[in-house]
């Protein structure tokens, strides 16, 4: 019996991965699209963005998303050429505290957002992907 169970849900298992790879056709997705390097620097009123991400999302729905992490203010991502929508977040250490209420605990950083949400969930940011190299810097405000 147990044989039979197992049988049955690798098959049901095998016909997921089918229906979402012709999800995907239908869709039109294209994962396997060129993509280009753009390379730049982030920061919020002249302080680089230490710890973040960005992400380009293509208009065009059949391209798909592409990002980076920031570090030091910097970032290199492969992206699909064509314009795109920018999505920016990051953080800043703001202080310590105790990891654990013990008195042996390790300290951690106390990190807050420091991109506002008009650069993140709210993103109005442009930019168009060209078919070569690409550098952008992202010099952000909080107002």
């Amino acid at each position: 019996m147990s044989t039979f169970s197992f049988t049955r849900a690798r098959g049901s298992l095998a016909l997921c991965f089918l229906a979402v790879a012709a999800l995907g056709l239908v869709l039109g997705c294209n994962p396997t699209a060129a993509t280009y390097p753009v390379e730049g620097k982030v920061t919020v009123d002249g302080v680089a963005v230490e710890d973040g991400s960005i992400r380009f999302v293509p208009t065009d729905a059949k391209l798909p998303p592409a990002g980076a992490v920031i570090k030091g203010g910097a970032y290199s991502a492969k992206v699909p050429a064509g314009p795109a929508r920018v999505e920016i977040i990051g953080s800043r250490v703001v202080g310590k505290r105790k990891a654990y209420d013990t008195p042996d605990s390790p300290m951690i950083d106390v990190r807050e957002e420091m991109v506002p949400k008009k650069y993140s969930e709210k993103s109005e940011l442009t930019f168009t992907v060209e078919a070569k190299s690409n550098s952008k810097d992202f010099p952000l405000t909080s107002k």
